[in-house]
């Protein structure tokens, strides 16, 4: 079972259309004490950094996910500003990120006529073997965002993408992962991300 954080941030809808697709059981968790069966979670977000941090506080759902990620060791993927909430800050905001993550958020920097922010589809590079991305060269995803996540250990990186300064597209930190695209806009590729996570041995 997954359990799909609600702060008041995220795609919520988009993603249990998804989930339902692929056959995978979920559930919208809106507050603490409501993790009974589920042993991964997913932590959606759409918007920015410092209203993502209230937004936790206020429901006490970083305590919450604390517990059940930190202390219990469950899987945790954060989705676009979910990645970015889970390293220790952001250049967007001033208040600290949750900090499970060693890497930081920092303002994307255009080359030439680069448009920021960043919309659309893009090819990624996934630079290692990892649990929830396939190795495949052609696998592209869906951006829609501002700042990206620069990972102070390398081995944490999944994926990059060219564009900009470069940023991290996917992370690996022990049972908690980060893509900075929208798999739930991604087709076939963000179904394969989906699939895989859900369904990877804990």
């Amino acid at each position: 079972m997954i359990g799909i954080i609600n702060y008041g941030l995220g795609n919520i809808g988009s993603i249990v259309n998804m989930l339902d697709y692929l056959y995978l059981d979920s559930r919208v968790i809106d507050g603490p004490g409501e993790s009974v069966d589920i042993d991964r979670y997913i932590l959606p977000g759409v918007g920015s950094f410092d209203r993502g941090m209230q937004g936790l506080s206020t429901s006490r759902l970083d305590e919450f996910l604390k517990s059940e990620v930190i202390l219990r060791g469950k899987p945790l993927l954060g989705i676009c500003l979910g990645m970015q909430l889970l390293t220790e800050g952001s250049e967007e905001g001033t208040l600290p990120g949750l900090g499970w993550v060693p890497a930081s958020t920092v303002r994307l920097q255009p080359r030439g006529t680069e448009k920021i922010p960043h919309m659309g589809w893009r090819a990624v590079s996934v630079i290692r073997e990892n649990r929830i991305m396939s190795t495949d060269d052609h696998s592209r995803f869906y951006f829609v965002h501002g700042y990206g996540v620069m990972c102070k250990n390398e081995e944490d990186v999944v994926a990059t993408v060219d564009y900009a300064q470069g940023f991290c597209a996917c992370f690996e930190h022990k049972n908690i992962f980060g893509v900075q695209f929208h798999p739930e806009k991604s087709h076939r590729f963000g179904l394969s991300l989906l699939r895989r996570y859900g369904t990877m041995v804990i």
